[in-house]
């Protein structure tokens, strides 16, 4: 974020809901509150007025945010900026997505006002570049990752929805035409920014996102889709879509209108998020000029699939955490034979190695995005960060399930929604991006 005189006094307010002597005066809440309400009113100022799709003709070159500069050595620290954007997420997390989650789990639905919270505290800023009205100076994944993380530890149906909008802006910022940017990106930085999203798996078995069924083929106008998508995060309720689609032999992206002739919807309920309003999209010879086409030359279909790695990894990073900050009271409390079960070695072992996993998956993923953040190779890192969170994401839901034992498997406590949600992680790759 510029270091402007909004961020600033942002940055200050929440040094000072940090401050220890709020809780010896009795006043935390009043002051965490004014805080949130300063951070929303601070975001909103940064906004555009209005919001037009319509196709321009002097729109700007297109703008490519820089890389950072390559660093010796691998700095774990946040800096000022990333511990504000840490701080002001957790607090969303805490106060608003905890409170929604459970019955936006058994609604299948995603609550208005939880986006609107989201909207408010300018989320899809951090995805625009400042000629378009948006807040990023540079690529930051580190601070995508860090995003997904605190959004997760929220709720995790709630936070994959609440990123497909700011995945959508990333991907027109990071290989739109200056057409596609100039046409679509001021919109995500208004009060109230579109909802949109991205569509990749595919119905198939043993899925690959690099073999894609759907198909695109070349007309006079433009372009003919055809195919079939599903787990489409807010699929049926998106005003814009990026599908991935097989075009002369090579996969690319088409930006899609969510009311496209010829784009037929029906609910794809799952095991887990299911606050997403998971969606199956059957494309019918879907007709899209020749603009819709993401990118030109630069376009990396490749650096897109790991950036969904990344994000994929946050999400899985911060439910995790999420699980193991809920069973260590909880183990602490639950007493058997006379003391807490927290006393007993094999549980203390079992959350001892929830951590560390826990860690080693933060650790992997923060590599992979620093490196990409710097301009250095990183598809090595990005695999290997979600080989290792497919696995231990899963392995920490187990052990969640397990250390509540019989109130693990009853909707009474959240590890049991966040264990499905876990599921997810190794089965679901598409519909967000760093």
């Amino acid at each position: 974020m510029t270091r402007d005189p909004i961020g600033l006094a942002l940055s200050a307010m929440n040094r000072l809901a940090a401050s220890p002597w709020l809780d010896r005066l009795g006043m935390r809440s009043p002051v965490e509150k004014v805080a949130y309400q300063g951070t929303r009113a601070g975001f909103r100022t940064l906004a555009l007025a209005t919001r037009e799709y319509k196709r321009v003709t002097g729109w700007l070159p297109k703008k490519r945010l820089p890389t950072q500069t390559a660093r010796d050595l691998f700095d774990l620290n946040l800096d000022q900026d990333q511990q504000l954007i840490v701080d002001n997420l957790h607090r969303l997390a805490q106060d608003r997505l905890r409170a929604a989650a459970a019955s936006a789990d058994e609604a299948s639905a995603m609550p208005a006002e939880v986006f609107e919270d989201a909207a408010a505290l300018g989320l899809t800023l951090y995805a625009v570049p400042e000629a378009f009205g948006g807040v990023a100076e540079r690529q930051s994944p580190v601070t995508s990752v860090l995003i997904a993380e605190q959004l997760a530890w929220g709720d995790m149906g709630l936070a994959t929805a609440l990123l497909a909008p700011f995945s959508f802006a990333q991907a027109i910022s990071q290989w739109g035409t200056g057409e596609q940017q100039a046409q679509y990106l001021p919109a995500f930085c208004e009060d109230t920014p579109p909802v949109a999203t991205i569509a990749v798996d595919e119905p198939t078995p043993l899925f690959d996102p690099l073999s894609l069924q759907t198909r695109a083929t070349r007309t006079r106008d433009g372009y003919r889709l055809s195919g079939i998508k599903n787990g489409v995060v807010l699929g049926d309720v998106s005003e814009l879509m990026l599908v991935a689609a097989e075009l002369d032999g090579m996969p690319r992206l088409f930006v899609l209108p969510g009311d496209a002739e010829g784009l037929h919807k029906r609910p794809d309920p799952g095991m887990g998020l299911r606050a997403t309003q998971l969606t199956r999209l059957e494309l019918r010879d879907v007709q899209l000029p020749d603009h819709a086409l993401l990118g030109d030359e630069d376009f990396d279909y490749q650096a897109f699939l790991n950036r969904a790695t990344l994000m994929r990894c946050g999400l899985a990073i911060g439910t995790a955490q999420a699980t193991l900050d809920y069973v260590i009271p909880y183990c602490n409390e639950r007493q058997a034979f006379g003391e807490p079960i927290s006393h007993r070695q094999s549980v203390a072992f079992m959350i001892s190695n929830m951590a560390i996993e826990i860690d080693s998956m933060r650790l992997m993923a923060w590599r992979a995005a620093s490196r990409a953040e710097t301009g250095l190779d990183w598809h090595r890192e990005a695999c290997l960060a979600r080989i290792l969170c497919n696995d231990k994401a899963m392995e920490v839901g187990t052990n969640g399930i397990q250390l509540l034992g019989g109130h693990g498997f009853v909707k009474e406590h959240p590890v049991e929604r966040w264990y499905r949600d876990l599921r997810s992680v190794s089965v679901h790759f598409g519909g967000v991006h760093a």
